[in-house]
């Protein structure tokens, strides 16, 4: 089976520069796949770039087979994005936004998909409201249904969640479930990494236009990041030895730790009492996306 994205060698540069220093991936059909990075690592350019927005500098890209570049057309009917801006036109309301989208790609008639769209996408009562006249959220919304009008097998949503309140976000993830359940091939890129981690199967990091990890969410969160215990002491103390290397953080009388297995609990405790510390709280916490994603971005 082709996958639905293929990116080999991608290069780009902007005067300066350098957005993106040899990109290769690849993306399964019917993955979630999660694209994670800082600021200015080069998510939002490679996803210019597959949308044929951007014209790499050197290297391939494909959706669904077709190139990106020598057969436009069908990539881009292929694919679906939800840009990080609020690009919209103030003249129309929602509805006749989604009919001009879809004419865009040929299609007429769809008045019922675009109804489904609505409704999961919790819009229908905003159908007929001019774009300009709604909130940064439903904004947010509409373009999500505009990225899903030509019913696209691949779908790349580009902080989709961002200025959306929790129980929107909890619908939009909802109904992005049911699409990738469908079979529609998902790629997300996010600053909410608890998104990443509860979603994405799979999850590539970027760090100044490279690819710096790739693996199943599982196994980046075993490789990567460790339990943590977080005491609150009486009174702040001076850690020594071994056990100032388990330290990850300090605020103020509270310590955390760093530990794999749970038998190393009653150790970190035994040393805090040593060092003169009394607990009077603590805390057990799991591995988490974003100890994996602080401790790769701040490897050399």
């Amino acid at each position: 089976m082709i996958p639905a994205i293929r990116i080999a060698g991608v290069t780009k540069r902007f005067r300066s520069l350098q957005a993106l220093a040899g990109v290769d991936l690849e993306v399964a059909q019917g993955e979630f796949f999660g694209l994670l990075g800082p600021n200015g690592a080069g998510k939002t350019t490679l996803i210019s770039s597959l949308a044929g927005l951007a014209r790499p500098d050197s290297g391939t890209l494909e959706v669904m087979g077709h190139d990106v570049v020598k057969d436009y057309r069908a990539a881009r009917l292929a694919l679906g994005v939800v840009p990080q801006e609020l690009v919209f036109d103030p003249f129309f309301s929602v509805r006749e936004m989604l009919r001009i989208q879809s004419g865009y790609f040929g299609i007429r008639n769809n008045d019922d998909w675009i109804d489904e769209i609505l409704h999961h996408l919790d819009l229908t009562g905003k159908a007929g409201a001019n774009m300009r006249m709604l909130s940064g959220g439903m904004k947010r919304r509409a373009l999500v249904a505009q990225a899903l009008v030509h019913r696209p097998p691949v779908i790349v949503l580009d902080e989709p969640t961002a200025g959306v309140d929790v129980e929107l976000r909890q619908g939009l993830w909802q109904f992005i479930r049911k699409l990738n359940q469908d079979g529609h091939t998902i790629v997300l890129t996010t600053h909410y990494l608890e998104e990443a981690e509860t979603l994405c199967g799979r999850i590539a990091m970027l760090k100044a236009g490279r690819v710096v990890a790739l693996d199943t969410t599982a196994n980046l969160l075993q490789r990567f990041a460790s339990h943590t215990l977080r005491v609150s002491l009486e009174e702040a103390i001076t850690l020594a030895g071994p056990l100032a290397g388990k330290l990850l953080k300090t605020e103020g009388s509270t310590l955390e730790f760093g530990f794999d297995a749970f038998d190393e609990v009653a150790d970190l405790l035994a040393g805090v009492r040593t060092c003169g510390g009394k607990v009077v709280d603590m805390v057990l916490g799991k591995p988490d996306m974003e100890q994996v994603f602080v401790g790769i971005m701040n490897q050399n």
